[in-house]
């Protein structure tokens, strides 16, 4: 077990790297596949021994090769927070289908956090394409179809709800389409459950980061909060303490 943890964090760091160039990328509008990775300071094609996630950022002290301005800590730690869980999604999952759905969604929740932290966006190719993604894995041996269509629409229908409601009586946007696609596709990958257990801890992290960054930002109730990141954060989490948190409802 120990040497296939070992192995999906290898391969997490791999998937990690490929998920750079996706927050990068892909809100701008460009390829994802071509052309090849460039410092964004110098536009010098980065080199293969310059890419070897984690490891190369290291050995070049943080600094790119050719004209030596900064790399962003992004990088790594992207890689690093993939290969860690994919490491751990490893050791908690037991081989087959669940294993790999699990793994997607965990690749999806990644860039969607850190788009949504940079641009305030949340791409319809990785909510929707997740969505679509989520309900096709669960037909899938240890799928549950029934249950994954429920908490799709569990899930875009009662944040679409909330947003109509504060819109009625705020007379303002509150939460985004993004927000409502991206909870339809958390309820396609972890079933109604999973996503009332999304919700609930989800509240919990966005109104202790909200009042944070009400506290830091010195606008009060008008500063504008990502909640797309605490929804990802609260997906993991229902996914693995979501046993948990039903049975504390049954107290």
């Amino acid at each position: 077990m120990v040497m296939m943890a070992v192995a999906a964090f290898l391969v997490g760091a791999c998937i990690g790297s490929f998920l750079n160039v996706v927050i990068h990328r892909l809100p701008r509008g460009e390829s994802i596949v071509s052309p090849r990775s460039r410092c964004p300071g110098c536009g010098r094609a980065i080199r293969a021994w310059e890419n070897i996630p984690i490891v190369s950022f290291i050995v070049l002290g943080g600094k790119c090769a050719g004209c030596g301005g900064a790399i962003s800590w992004r990088y790594p730690a992207v890689e690093l927070l993939t290969a860690t869980g994919f490491a751990m999604i490893v050791l908690l999952d037991e081989p087959g289908i669940p294993l790999l759905r699990d793994l997607i969604f965990f690749s999806l929740l990644v860039p969607i956090a850190f788009i949504d932290i940079d641009h305030r966006i949340i791409p319809d190719e990785l909510s929707l394409g997740g969505l679509a993604a989520g309900l096709l894995l669960s037909f899938l041996p240890g799928g549950e179809w029934k249950g994954s269509v429920t908490g799709a629409l569990l899930g875009g229908g009662i944040l679409y709800a909330t947003a109509f409601l504060y819109e009625k009586v705020r007379g303002t946007e509150g939460m985004g389409g993004g927000d409502i696609k991206l909870l339809a596709m958390i309820g396609a990958f972890v079933g109604w459950r999973g996503t009332l257990a999304t919700i609930f801890f989800g509240a919990l992290l966005g109104a202790t980061g909200g009042i944070l960054a009400m506290r830091k930002g010195g606008e009060g109730l008008k500063t504008a909060i990502p909640f797309g990141p605490y929804l990802c954060i609260a997906a993991f989490l229902s996914r693995y303490l979501g046993g948990w948190f039903w049975g504390m409802m049954r107290i």
